[in-house]
């Protein structure tokens, strides 16, 4: 059934062979040098992204994000002056586009038109999946990591809301989700054969 289905244009079967490997092995190679080569700057714009959101949910507005390679530090403007300000690991939030690079790259045709076509649009949502882990993380910090300042502010329903779904993310969900991203977009893609009456 599955070769039928290719046969007619469908989804084309994948088959792990040494050819595979290697594509595997080299998206993984490009995958990590574009990671290592733009991280700073994939970091701006994941915190220029994330900081507007975490603002949606304060009154007054006082949080502001910074990036310095590899770390996101979190200000808030009623911080004493004095206080340190908390830096969070970047590369963890994000290492996970060098696994979408390496999924993508599987593909008999990984640089056909369709096939990186369909890689930016999972890269543009894994983006998007990056700024929502930003924010649960920031608030998951606010809510269990600064003592009585974090009770005062949060109840418990909040605490566990935002704990609950940044450790979610860093269990499972960076790994998940480029997997379910390659699944729904890349996974058996191949170029349109041509007319054989052309």
């Amino acid at each position: 059934m599955a070769r039928r289905r290719a046969a007619d244009g469908g989804a084309a079967p994948l088959e792990l062979d040494g050819r595979a490997i290697l594509r595997l092995a080299l998206g993984f190679g490009v995958g990590l040098f574009v990671w290592f080569a733009f991280s700073t700057p994939y970091e701006r714009t994941v915190a220029a992204a994330a900081g507007p959101l975490l603002r949606a949910f304060e009154s007054p507005a006082v949080t502001r994000l910074s990036v310095s390679p590899g770390q996101f530090h979190v200000d808030r403007a009623d911080f004493p002056p004095d206080s340190p300000r908390p830096g969070l690991p970047a590369d963890d939030l994000h290492f996970n586009f060098v696994l979408l690079a390496a999924l993508f790259a599987l593909g008999r045709h990984p640089l056909s038109g369709r096939n990186v076509a369909r890689f930016w649009i999972a890269a543009a949502l894994l983006w998007g999946i990056h700024v929502l882990a930003l924010v649960f993380q920031v608030e998951a910090l606010y809510a269990t990591r600064l003592g009585p300042w974090s009770e005062a502010h949060y109840g418990g329903f909040a605490r566990n809301v935002w704990a609950a779904g940044f450790h979610f993310y860093e269990i499972a969900g960076r790994f998940a989700a480029p997997f379910a991203l390659w699944w729904g977009l890349g996974r058996g893609t191949r170029p349109p054969k041509a007319d054989p009456r052309q």
